[in-house]
């Protein structure tokens, strides 16, 4: 279905000076028009708002009947034809031709240019001869790379533009024949190129290929000249039922035929790659891979000729990567980079606009209510001229037919397009999500103007301008000729209808400028405004096509003036402001769509509140749904704004009406701050409680109490649920506790209160937040440390209290070791500097060893070795006790904690505690010996006893025994505690050894009576088993 509006994209028109009446013409760059007529190219310089001066003119070789023009390259491109023959010839340099006598260069493709003559060549035009084995049909430049294609008769010859260096500060321009693409049962009416697209048309065919530079589908390019093969099967087949059903009362119509990626392949067309290069030169295309094949069939059931059922205006239409709206800009405006590429052609009563890059999907199709004769594609319209031919039957009376001819009409008609939908897609992949939206694809084009012209003949696009041939004679009514393939089978007379001939009449070539899109985009607003009151889809399609329209302007930064980008991207956030509207306010199913629009206009809450229309109609109020969307996702987003007084009472009575349960959530917000306290404490009463989550509602209201100051109905709500349930219920609702403000983590004043009234919940609670993802471990740790008012680098004990209870819950996505290394960096930083924990810890260590499997039960030789001094600081014995714990636990990592057990000097018996743990994990069982032997000789038989087992038992005799023994003989004030350790460590030597494995350890100068009763012991113990 095609929109059709009344609008204005045509602007001011210019007439071309041209001297002979046009043939050809086309567009060059940002400033030129060539114009053929005859033998002779004029070139005009076209300025701002269409103005136009001829600038130079040259021959050609014979009459022009194909002409195109590169802006990679800057050059002009002719099929040219004399004594009906073909030539194909590039004009180069042509700027600086000065006047039409100028001398011209003439030279072969291909051929290097002499020194002498090259430096000529800097101030003249050059004409470049390429000649061809067949008679050149049609030709395409590429837009970004300037290479040519020229189409044949059953192929393609592809000339890749080239530059040669002449010198340092000189080069040329030249083209070297590089590929022939081969297609059989298919000869080009038009051709389109771009980076290595092609598309092909003959009158009742489009074949879409893409030639691949990658070799990975290993099908290699042929070398050598090509030899012809017989047709596909499948063709000749067709082929050879059409010869033998023909007649001269019937026409063969093959089925129309739409194939999509590979299954094109099976369209019967063969496609076949020959390189024309040397076989040792850098091949640019491997392989072809085929997307689209379609075939069209003549529509019979309207009675007119077959002839007239062709295809016309192929177009492939690039639309390049900009990042306009992204932060992926380029830094050279020159450097392009292909982001979506379009595919247009069209019947007489219907165009097909096709989506080619990534996926091969049908866009838009246009039915126009008019036989079309020439259209082109622009990333913002699509221009078609239309003639008005009345549908009469041929077996009608010759004088309705005269009569219905008298009144043939042309029009030139403007359709908007989706090309600049498809691309932002592409883009930015944050289209079609909450932070961005754009219409979609699959929305109905419309027809923006249909404007009256008096015969129209041809078309072209340049720029912002439409270039445009009239001729206002009459046309002479060809007579019908009799045809052996007529449509309509009979043996009558048929009417020959001829006028006479008249004198050549008068014809104009235009320019026509299109407004300007903003000026475009203003009306279309304008126009939409009629919309508005009816609450139809009518406001929000026109509105739609504004956006893209300013979008397309965007999106083709090449063709905008310096001021008017600023000037779009403000049309473009007022478009979206405008869009937001209409979902918030019209009940759609896209009501959703309010959301992004609104982001992308710029404009705040506030801003956005303020164009709500409050009025009451039948004593109700009605929200919408898109309006009840944007402004709960926007509180919910913790935007740094804050609304009035008066806007936050809206606020809560719009919930209130339309979602009651999201009304405890909507006061949660910072955006809410300034409501009146006693306004949302009424609301909150007025929920019926079992339709909603009570203790939400309970705690929503506690924390209206603390705002007011009311700490008794700040406690009887508290004690109206359990703990537990409270828990819940700030999972349910994280900003009761914990609030966003530019960025940056910010407690609540109900977080505040619990830290002095219920420190344990408010860990429970937070640590539920984590446990249901509701908050990250950064935003935890911080959390607290602001929340305790301490810098970066001070870790509260509330903190620390968080910490103990992610290791006692278990939390799956908390890494154990950097859990581990935050706690027992703080028990050590705290042990060193005697640093009393800020509030009381709410777990003792005895409670982390009952309730928490990484908190292992500590060795009992470290209680005689703590007992030797006196440690009266109870704080200080949690945390060595909680150190302690946490080394002697199974998980624990002693490696990488070692580093930091500087600070805990082993002077002390606390530090010489814990360094023996963690040696003694690592198994430096000596090591530890040593040291408790030097520092506490009483600890080292308890020591043993615990440590030395199974495989590492020898030490008794093999470290201890001999340790004691010279300690011993050395005396001094701890010689009785050796004697004693010596004393139970011969009974445990006695019991594990042989009688003459325990003489051979026992000492050679040793007094015989100390240790005769062990060796009594020793040889009695094998007779007592």
């Amino acid at each position: 279905m095609v929109q059709l509006y009344n609008l204005h994209p045509f602007g001011s028109q210019q007439v071309v000076p041209c001297k002979l009446e046009p043939e050809r013409f086309c567009g060059g760059g940002r400033d030129a028009l060539f114009v053929a007529a005859g033998c002779k190219v004029e070139a005009f310089a076209v300025a701002g708002q269409g103005l136009c001066q001829p600038r130079c003119a040259f021959s050609t070789l014979g009459r022009v009947l194909r002409l195109a023009y590169s802006e990679a390259g800057d050059y002009l491109v002719a099929i040219e034809e004399k004594n009906k023959a073909t030539f194909l010839r590039a004009y180069v340099n042509w700027r600086s031709k000065r006047t039409e006598n100028s001398r011209v260069c003439i030279r072969m493709v291909g051929h290097d240019v002499e020194p002498p003559f090259s430096e000529t060549f800097r101030d003249q035009m050059s004409i470049v001869e390429m000649p061809l084995s067949e008679a050149p049909l049609c030709i395409s430049c590429c837009p970004v790379k300037g290479d040519l294609l020229v189409g044949c008769t059953n192929k393609l010859v592809l000339f890749s533009l080239k530059y040669q260096i002449i010198n340092e500060e000189f080069s040329i321009l030249d083209f070297e024949r590089s590929l022939i693409i081969h297609i059989d049962n298919i000869t080009p009416v038009e051709i389109s190129f771009c980076i290595g697209y092609v598309a092909v048309m003959s009158d009742l065919e489009v074949l879409i290929l893409k030639l691949e530079s990658d070799p990975k589908n290993g099908e290699s390019v042929n070398h050598h000249p090509r030899k012809i093969n017989n047709p596909v099967k499948l063709s000749e087949d067709i082929s050879n039922e059409t010869l033998q059903l023909e007649s001269d009362d019937f026409v063969i119509c093959q089925k129309p035929m739409e194939l999509l990626g590979e299954k094109s392949k099976q369209s019967g067309i063969s496609v076949t790659l020959e390189s024309t290069g040397l076989a040792d030169e850098k091949i640019k295309y491997f392989h072809v891979q085929h997307l689209l094949y379609r075939r069209f069939a003549p529509d019979i059931s309207s009675c007119v000729l077959s002839d007239d059922i062709k295809l016309h205006s192929l177009q492939l239409l690039p639309i390049y990567q900009t990042g306009f709206l992204t932060s992926e800009r380029k830094n050279s405006s020159q450097e392009k980079e292909l982001l979506s590429l379009f595919c247009f052609f069209s019947l007489p009563h219907v165009g097909y606009l096709y989506m080619v890059v990534k996926s091969v999907e049908l866009m838009s199709v246009y039915q126009y209510p008019e036989k079309s004769q020439q259209a082109v594609l622009t990333p913002q319209f699509l221009h078609v001229i239309t003639r008005y031919v009345p549908v009469t039957c041929w077996l009608l009376s010759h004088l309705f037919l005269l009569a219905s001819l008298l009144f043939l009409s042309n029009n030139l008609q403007c359709y908007t397009v989706r090309c600049s939908a498809a691309a932002a897609r592409e883009e930015d992949p944050y289209v079609d999500t909450t932070l961005k939206a754009c219409p979609p694809v699959s929305m109905d084009v419309c027809a923006l103007r249909i404007q009256l012209f008096i015969g129209l003949k041809a078309i072209c696009h340049f720029k912002n301008h439409v270039i445009l041939l009239t001729k206002a004679d009459p046309e002479t009514i060809p007579e019908r000729r009799e045809s052996p393939k007529r449509l309509l089978s009979g043996k009558g007379t048929s009417v020959n209808l001829k006028t006479p001939p008249v004198a050549e009449a008068g014809w104009n070539l235009y320019i026509v400028n299109t407004i300007s899109p903003v000026q475009l985009y203003k009306e279309m607003v304008d126009y939409s405004n009629t919309y508005k009151t009816a609450k139809t889809q009518g406001c929000i399609h026109l509105l739609s096509e504004a956006h893209l329209l300013v979008r397309a302007a965007l999106m083709d930064a090449s063709q905008l003036e310096p001021g008017e980008k600023a000037e779009l991207l403000e049309a473009f956030k007022e478009s979206c402001g405008h869009l937001g509207d209409c979902y918030s306010r019209l009940d759609t199913q896209y009501s959703h769509l309010a959301l992004p629009y609104y982001k992308m206009s710029g404009l705040s809450m506030a801003e956005v509140l303020a164009r709500v229309d409050w009025a009451v109609e039948d004593g109700l109020q009605k929200y919408e749904r898109g309006l009840i969307f944007y402004i709960n996702h926007s509180l919910y987003e913790n935007l740094d704004e804050e609304l009035s007084e008066e806007l936050a009472a809206k606020v809560v009575q719009m919930f209130y009406v339309a979602e009651p349960k999201q009304l405890p959530h909507i006061l949660c917000s910072p955006s809410m701050k300034n409501i009146d306290t006693l306004t949302a404490i009424s609301y909150l009463r007025k929920l019926d409680t079992p339709g909603f989550s009570s203790v939400l509602v309970t705690l929503t209201k506690a924390a209206m109490a603390l705002k007011m100051r009311d700490l008794d109905m700040h406690r009887n709500e508290m004690k109206s649920h359990s703990e537990m349930k409270l828990v819940c219920g700030f999972i349910l609702e994280p900003r009761l506790l914990i609030q966003q403000r530019k960025g940056q983590i910010v407690p609540t004043e109900f977080a505040v209160h619990l830290k002095e009234t219920q420190p344990g919940l408010l860990v429970a609670s937070v640590l539920g937040l984590q446990k249901n993802n509701k908050i990250g471990i950064e935003e935890a740790d911080s959390f607290f440390k602001v929340l305790c008012g301490k810098d970066e680098d001070t870790i509260p004990q509330l903190l620390v209290d968080f910490w103990e209870a992610q290791l006692v819950a278990c939390l799956p996505d908390v890494v154990l070791q950097e859990l581990f290394f935050k706690l027992t960096s703080q028990y050590i930083w705290r042990l060193s500097k005697r640093q009393p924990p800020d509030t009381t810890p709410l777990r003792t260590s005895e409670d982390l060893i009952n309730t928490c499997s990484h908190y292992g039960l500590i060795s009992p030789w470290v209680n005689v070795l703590l007992s030797s001094e006196s440690l009266a600081d109870k704080n200080y014995m949690e945390d060595l006790s909680k150190l302690q714990s946490l080394i002697c636990g199974p998980s624990f990592d002693i490696a990488s904690i070692i580093p930091f057990l500087e600070p805990l000097s082993e002077d002390t018996v606390a530090g010489l505690s814990v360094h023996v743990l963690c040696h003694t994990r690592l198994e430096e069982y000596e090591r530890c010996i040593d040291r408790l032997l030097e520092r506490c000789p009483e600890a080292v038989i308890p020591y043993a006893n615990h440590e030395l087992k199974e495989e590492n038992r020898t030490l008794w005799w093999k470290k201890l025994l001999p340790e004691l023994c010279q300690r011993i003989k050395c005396g001094g004030e701890k010689y009785q505690l050796y004697l004693s350790s010596l004393k139970e460590i011969l009974s445990v030597v006695a019991v594990e050894l042989q009688l003459r494995d325990f003489l051979n350890v026992l000492p050679e100068d040793g007094t015989a009576a100390f240790f005769l009763p062990y060796l009594l012991y020793c040889s009695r113990k094998k007779s007592l088993t």
